[in-house]
């Protein structure tokens, strides 16, 4: 005997928050990655950019910043170079250490790269009236600093979308 599938899908009594997240998450990665595409850069280079710029940074703490594995980062790293935006060099607090340091034609560049992401920003958050807006933002940086500021424990590891820099 054959059972009704469709009779047996429970029903949800919550709207589904993670499609939602994820979706909205998704497409706005891929609008971000379009825009930086037309200056030649990825997201993950221009975090790197951005944040080795703000003080003196290794490439493990930058990877950290960008929740990036090591391969990515030094696949990150190797295009930078390549590109003249950045070099590896010793840092200057600590000769074992190596940092990423961002050339003038990388802080050209991130200057720009950090224009686009911010219009990117902006143009999501025009879909909404401004009085919407405000209250978006508050609700996801409640929820970003509150219940859900820290990932659980988990047996299986859950890819986890880049954080914000502490």
């Amino acid at each position: 005997m054959l059972v009704d599938m469709t009779a047996m899908a429970p029903t949800s009594t919550a709207p589904d928050l993670s499609y939602l997240l994820d979706h909205t998450s998704h497409a706005l990665r891929t609008r971000m990655a379009a825009a930086l595409a037309e200056i030649g850069l990825t997201a993950r280079m221009h975090c790197v950019l951005v944040h080795a710029l703000e003080e003196e940074r290794t490439q493990i703490q930058l990877a950290e910043i960008g929740d990036m594995d090591k391969t990515t980062m030094v696949v990150t790293v190797d295009a930078l170079e390549k590109a003249g935006l950045a070099e590896r060099r010793p840092s200057s607090t600590d000769r074992r250490a190596r940092i990423i340091a961002v050339t003038e034609e990388g802080a050209r560049v991130a200057g720009r790269s950090q224009e686009i992401v911010d219009r990117v920003h902006r143009e999501a958050l025009a879909a909404m009236p401004g009085d919407e807006r405000e209250i978006f933002l508050r609700a996801m940086n409640r929820l970003v600093t509150g219940h859900l500021a820290t990932p659980v424990e988990n047996p299986q590891p859950v890819r986890r979308a880049r954080q914000r820099a502490k």
